[in-house]
């Protein structure tokens, strides 16, 4: 993976490996909507309102799984000093920000018919927008640092430190007595039908695809913005340096 630490290979590979993952990700994750939209039965305790977990899984899954990324890239910066490892992890933070914010969405339109209140303070709800507040705490670092060229470290610590909550959030309905139903899957083990199993595991690979090509999309909108501003900081300097003189002793000297 050293290798990718390198602008120009990692461009290289970005280049093809973006459509492939946002195309192919698009594809089954509409497809598994659509799926479970149209086929799937209602359950027989949740009813309709089942169908909105073809959504709302793969956001949370998404939401946890965006944080581990930015901890791992946010720890890849500071102990390899690798070039793209702030990069990765700034521009994993806008889009695991958005599908946390879908999940905590979707989750209160679930939980209005079914537990009767869109919303309650129980661990795993409150831990989840703890990383919401996280996320947007993380994007502000890093664009202060961005902006004012200042170092990445911060940003990088707050990282890693804020993953301690993505374990806190897997835990919480074990934890603490909760509204929200247990883990339905496990390591070798499931509690979903096949029936809405299938569709919720394409769905969750489609997001996931879909994550990584967005992921990929920032990354190379970063390094462009970087690459510009390179640009303009040298034409400034450019334009700031003492321009030379005629010396005009010489010139009489060569005239005479």
């Amino acid at each position: 993976m050293h290798i990718y630490a390198n602008p120009k290979r990692f461009l290289s590979l970005a280049r093809w490996l973006m459509p492939l993952l946002f195309w192919s990700g698009l594809a089954l994750a509409l497809g598994a909507i659509a799926w479970g939209l149209a086929v799937v039965p209602p359950d027989r305790l949740m009813g309709e309102s089942v169908r909105i977990l073809f959504v709302h899984v793969p956001a949370a899954w998404l939401g946890m799984g965006g944080w581990g990324g930015l901890a791992i890239a946010s720890a890849a910066l500071l102990i390899w000093k690798h070039p793209l490892a702030g990069i990765a992890a700034r521009a994993i933070a806008v889009p695991g920000m958005v599908f946390c914010a879908l999940c905590l969405a979707t989750g209160s339109i679930w939980g209005r018919p079914t537990w009767g209140t869109w919303w309650e303070w129980d661990g795993r709800l409150t831990s989840m927008l703890v990383l919401l507040f996280l996320y947007g705490g993380y994007i502000a670092l890093s664009q202060a640092a961005a902006r004012e060229g200042g170092s990445h470290k911060i940003a990088a610590i707050f990282g890693i430190v804020g993953a301690i909550n993505v374990p806190i959030i897997n835990r919480s309905v074990v934890w603490w007595n909760s509204l929200h139903q247990p883990p339905s899957i496990t390591v070798g083990k499931s509690a979903i039908d096949a029936t809405f199993l299938v569709p919720l595991l394409i769905s969750t690979l489609g997001f996931s695809l879909l994550f990584g090509a967005l992921v990929l999309m920032r990354m190379r909108a970063l390094i462009a913005e970087q690459q510009v501003e390179a640009r303009l900081r040298r034409r400034a300097l450019d334009d700031t340096s003492p321009v030379p003189r005629p010396n005009l002793a010489a010139a009489v000297g060569e005239g005479a």
